[in-house]
C-alpha cells in the first residue's frame, strides 16, 4: 500500500474517531431497538387534539433509545481510550473500566435521576447508587469476560479459505 493512502487509515484508529464511532453505533442500534420495542406496545388512543399518535410515540421511543445507547458507547469507549491512553497498556481491564463507567454514569443513574425528580423525595438517591453500582458491575464484567475471550467465536488455524478452489482441473473432471 502507497504510504500516502496509510496517512488516512492510521486517521480513523484515533480515540476521538474511536470515541465518535462507538456513539454512532450507539444511536443505529439504540434507534433499531427502540423501534422493536415500541412494536410491542399497545398503540396509544386516538384522540381529536393528538394526530399519529402511535407514530409519536414511536419516534419518540427510538430516540430514547438512540440516545441512550449512543451515551453508553460513546463513555464507553471514551473511558476505554483514556485508560489505554493513561496505562500505556492494551488489555481487559481498560475495557472493564470502561464498561464501569458507562454502566454506572449512564444506566445507574437515568433511571434513578427520574425517580428522585418525580417523586420529589431525595432519600431515593441511596437506592439509586446501589442502582449505578449493580449496572456500572454488570457492563463491567461483561466487557472483561470478553476482552479476556479474545474478541473472537473463531480460531485461526492459519488455513486461508476461498469462496473458489485454486486446484488446477483436467479436461476431463470439468
Amino acid at each position: 500500500m502507497d504510504p500516502s493512502e496509510m496517512r488516512y487509515l492510521e486517521d480513523d484508529d484515533t480515540p476521538m474517531m474511536k470515541t465518535i464511532k462507538g456513539a454512532t453505533m450507539g444511536l443505529v442500534s439504540g434507534t433499531i431497538w427502540g423501534t422493536i420495542v415500541a412494536t410491542w406496545h399497545d398503540v396509544p388512543r386516538v384522540e381529536k387534539s393528538v394526530a399519529l399518535p402511535g407514530l409519536i410515540r414511536t419516534i419518540k421511543m427510538m430516540g430514547n433509545h438512540g440516545v441512550t445507547f449512543a451515551a453508553i458507547g460513546g463513555v464507553y469507549i471514551g473511558v476505554e481510550q483514556l485508560v489505554q491512553h493513561y496505562r500505556m497498556k492494551r488489555d481487559f481491564i481498560n475495557g472493564a473500566v470502561g464498561g464501569f463507567v458507562a454502566g454506572s454514569t449512564i444506566l445507574g443513574f437515568k433511571d434513578g435521576m427520574e425517580d428522585c425528580l418525580r417523586e420529589m423525595d431525595m432519600r431515593l438517591i441511596g437506592r439509586n447508587i446501589k442502582n449505578a453500582i449493580a449496572a456500572g458491575a454488570a457492563l463491567a464484567v461483561t466487557s472483561a469476560i470478553i476482552d479476556a475471550g479474545g474478541q473472537t467465536t473463531r480460531m485461526d488455524t492459519g488455513k486461508e479459505y476461498y469462496p473458489y478452489t485454486t486446484k488446477k482441473r483436467s479436461a476431463v473432471e470439468g
